[in-house]
């Protein structure tokens, strides 16, 4: 394969024997290094590079001006803005920004492609009055300053345009106006030729400065198009440069010559695999099978630049040598998290600060070798006392004093100050830097770069008063970190390469991958961040969606011109923002398929290989440690809730009650289910042991009912935190709990009413008794707290509370013999029965006796007593029934030959 810079250097040999007289001019950066490593290789004396230059190069020198940057830009329309809008009328940067940002953007374009801009803004202005047209005789205050502010857009625009000329300075578009301006003065103190090399879609600026040069018999240019593109008069790839030899009166007499290229053999796969992973593996794979003579011939072109870190995951190890062409964006890199992070806890500071950043803070990577103590000391502090909120004292006290400094650094407010915070900023970046390990190097360098962008915001900040607080600088923030990359470095020539679809212009390459060719991508779609409508865009020649698509045509056949082998990869996951559906460019390629005989075509759908996986149920032997845990435990007395997590699975009750091994305590930010229980629980037993013994009467109600609230907060802040409840879900949670005690204390009124005698016998009586098991040669006990014994109507009702729902059938056996098996049918009856056997193998019991469940999500049940065949009377024979389910679980339990077996749980969406 010839590559297009190969042949148009051929081209130019054969008129200028010296190639350091003419002037190169080339679209990118990236192909002005391409063509001097070109240069260097055709030569075999010491010589003098030409003159090369990419195109924004050559532009600056014609204009002789220094470009800014958006933000610059941003600042300084703010100064002209408000020069000239009326102080009444004037909005602050901020809002400003929000809009300016976007007018600048439209700038640009009207600059690039020399719009007269009096004429386009006062056509503008008419537009936008046209489109609030109305019956009414007068205009509202928002419509007139809506129409107003259209008005004051060329005043705006004459005055930036002004300044910056002043100062020698401009944005992209400004210079580009310059530069036409410019270009004859130029060219009559520069006779030399200017070769202008691969260029397609040229703005209004670049047609007339190449024309002006062709006319003055000072330029030469050279295409990288394909005859077969030209001639066809519907393809997109060409409509820019058929337009040039339509329109351009220097080439009035001028035929097209390309090459032909893209009729040669050439074998073309499309292969369709979902989400980026998806594609960066199948990157991976491609380049495995490519032999590493060819590697330097190969390049990946990343329709969706966000591919690159998984790409780079995703390379073959023994690819050794890779040049990336594009940067990592500054943003995508850890560190970032952690500005924002501190950007975060400025912008919520209060007198107290939130949990959840103070923990992301120290738990961020960047921190780990700098607040070692400190970190196990806040953390412990805030899951231990369930701190929502944090005051700063607090966290300084909580602090090592070595770690302090940093500390305060950290979460000091720096009262929405943004010079104040910039400089702590500065400050933290030199203390990391200090204490990095030579190890770190990576780290170094993403501090170096955010110091170097810290310092810029500080310039700014000096420069201009206009960032008021800190909610400004963090817009201003984000704006240059989007357009801040990290540079890879690399041989610039060898080896793969890896670059973004506009850094293909004049390369050629005999192996390529193009990845995310999906619609929203390649091409990128109807997506324009403008104020300009789209007829005033098409009435005054500036690009439209339309204009952009045959950019995108263009660039994606380009690609596959010259090349011998090209791999074509879609995002077939539809559920993907931009993917789903194959670019129309794939499904043109395979309808002109007919026309390339000498193309052949692979379609493939890949997915990712998922290795199957065998769920194996976990199985643990008694061994002699485990036995001991079982047999202390046994001592301790086996609770209801321990022995119906056994039934529930087995392998839950060895990691909780054998290993000991808990929850992870953790901040509990909105109150768990577990805790409105508990706050009920204790609610209940506060209200009601002042009257045990006593019989219960409307009296005794009301006066519980009147401490209710009261003691339900109470509990809160004993149970859950002294944080308050008074905003939110909690909020939401706290009003339920007292719902739950009134509806309670309700229902007893009303079994009062209805003439039930109530005596309240225990309250969360806690009773540990020994048990004997036939088999068992060590102590066992039953332990478990009872929540009420009453005596109502001569029966004693042992029961239990529950906050959840439970209904009848929950309470009710129809059969023994699954009783200590069964944890979905049986558990409530099993726990209520066992409280009821612990409390009769204490004291015998001598009147009937009941245990049931209330239930506050379902009081208009009331009390839900067990039952047997219908028979809610707990008799010797329900004991001795239940005691040989108890025991046979038990002995399960304590036998060293039965493992612990893993239950398979059923799905709960199944069923």
């Amino acid at each position: 394969m010839i590559s297009f810079l190969e042949q148009t250097l051929n081209s130019i040999e054969n008129t200028y024997q010296d190639l350091s007289k003419p002037i190169f001019i080339l679209p990118s950066q990236r192909a002005v290094s391409f063509l001097k490593q070109l240069m260097a290789k055709r030569t075999n004396k010491a010589t003098f590079l030409p003159e090369i230059y990419s195109i924004e190069s050559f532009i600056e020198k014609v204009a002789g001006l220094q470009q800014i940057d958006n933000t610059t830009t941003l600042f300084k329309l703010y100064e002209v803005y408000i020069s000239l809008i009326n102080k009444e009328d004037q909005e602050t940067f901020e809002t400003f920004s929000g809009w300016a940002q976007t007018i600048i953007g439209d700038f640009n374009e009207i600059d690039r492609y020399l719009i007269p801009s009096d004429e386009f803004f006062n056509y503008l202005s008419e537009i936008k009055d046209k489109d609030h047209w109305y019956l009414a005789d007068e205009k509202t205050t928002l419509i007139e300053n809506y129409l107003k502010f259209w008005k004051q857009l060329p005043q705006l625009y004459n005055a930036l345009y002004s300044s910056l000329i002043s100062s020698k300075k401009g944005y992209q578009g400004l210079i580009y106006r310059e530069a036409a301006n410019n270009i004859d003065t130029y060219l009559s103190t520069n006779n030399k030729t200017h070769i202008f090399i691969g260029f397609n879609a040229l703005n209004n600026a670049e047609q007339h400065i190449i024309q002006q040069s062709i006319k003055k018999d000072c330029a030469e240019v050279f295409w990288d198009l394909d005859e077969v593109f030209y001639n066809d008069t519907f393809h997109d790839a060409s409509h820019f440069i058929r337009s040039y030899y339509k329109n351009w009166k220097v080439f009035e007499n001028k035929q097209f010559n390309g090459g032909h290229n893209f009729s040669n053999k050439k074998e073309i796969s499309i292969i369709g695999t979902p989400k980026k992973i998806g594609q960066a593996k199948a990157v991976g794979q491609i380049l495995n099978d490519i032999p590493a003579n060819k590697l330097s011939s190969t390049a990946v072109i990343l329709g969706d630049e966000t591919l690159l870190l998984p790409l780079l995951n995703a390379i073959p190890k023994h690819i050794k040598d890779v040049n990336i062409t594009m940067g990592l964006p500054l943003q995508k890199v850890p560190l970032a998290s952690f500005f924002e992070l501190l950007f975060t806890l400025q912008l919520n500071n209060t007198s107290e600060l939130y949990y959840k950043h103070v923990l992301e803070l120290f738990n961020h990577p960047s921190l780990q070798y700098v607040l070692e103590v400190s970190k196990l000391n806040v953390v412990s502090y805030i899951n231990t006392g369930n701190i929502v909120s944090i005051k700063f004292d607090s966290l300084i006290a909580q602090s090592s004093a070595e770690e302090s400094e940093i500390v305060k650094l950290l979460f000091s407010s720096s009262e929405n100050n943004p010079e104040h915070f910039i400089s702590r900023i500065l400050k933290i970046i030199q203390y990391l830097k200090q204490n990095l390990s030579v190890e770190q190097s990576v780290l170094r360098e993403y501090l170096y770069r955010f110091n170097v962008l810290f310092n810029k915001l500080e310039h700014l900040l000096s420069t201009f008063s206009h960032i008021s607080n800190i909610s400004v600088l963090h817009t201003i923030y984000k704006d240059m970190l989007s357009n801040e990359t990290l540079d890879f470095i690399g041989k610039k020539h060898d080896g793969l390469q890896i670059m973004g679809v506009l850094e293909t212009r004049v390369l050629d390459f005999e192996n390529i991958i193009i990845t995310s060719v999906n619609e929203g991508i390649l091409p990128s779609g109807k997506s324009a961040n403008s104020y300009l409508p789209y007829d005033l865009k098409k009435e005054y020649g500036l690009p439209t969606y339309k204009e952009k698509d045959a950019i995108y045509t263009y660039h994606f056949y380009h690609m596959l011109q010259r090349c011998n082998q090209a791999h074509i990869i879609f995002n077939t996951e539809a559920g993907d923002l931009n993917s789903g559906e194959k670019s129309r460019f794939i499904t043109q390629l395979q309808v002109e398929a007919q026309n390339y005989p000498k193309h052949s075509y692979n379609n493939l759908i890949t997915l990712p290989k998922v290795p199957k996986i065998t769920s194996q149920l976990r199985t643990v032997q008694k061994t002699a440690q485990v036995m001991d845990q079982i047999k202390y435990r046994a001592k301790s007395g086996f609770s209801p809730s321990a022995l119906t997590l056994y039934m529930r699975n087995p392998i839950d009750f060895y990691t909780r009650y054998v290993l000991g091994v808990g929850d992870t305590e953790e901040v509990e930010e909105t109150v768990a289910y577990n805790t409105l229980g508990t706050v009920v629980h204790d609610t209940l037993e506060q209200l009601y042991t002042p009257y045990i013994g006593e019989l219960l009467n409307a009296d005794i109600i009301k006066v519980m009912t009147t401490k209710a609230d009261k003691q339900v907060a109470l509990e809160f802040n004993n149970t859950y935190s002294k944080s308050s409840l008074d905003k939110g879900m909690n909020l939401l949670i706290f009003e339920v709990a007292k719902r739950y005690v009134h509806n309670f204390l309700k229902l007893e009124k009303k079994r009062l009413d209805n003439g039930e005698d109530i005596q309240i016998l225990k309250i969360e009586e806690d009773n540990n008794v020994p048990i004997t098991i036939n088999g068992i040669d060590f102590p066992v006990n039953l332990r478990g707290k009872v929540d009420r014994v009453e005596k109502t109507n001569g029966i004693t009702r042992i029961i239990d509370y529950k906050t959840g729902n439970v209904d009848l059938a929950k309470v009710t056996v129809k059969s023994w013999d699954d009783l200590n098996t069964d944890y979905d049918k049986y558990s409530k009856s099993f726990q209520i029965l066992q409280y009821a056997y612990m409390m009769h193998l204490k004291t015998p019991f001598l009147n009937p006796i009941e245990a049931g469940i209330i239930s506050f999500k379902n009081l208009k049940s009331g009390f839900l007593p067990f039952n047997y065949n219908k028979n809610t009377e707990i008799t010797t024979e329900t004991f001795k029934a239940f005691s040989e389910q108890l025991e046979q679980l038990i002995k399960d339990i304590c036998n060293p030959n039965i493992p612990f077996v893993e239950k398979e749980l059923k799905d709960p969406f199944k069923g």
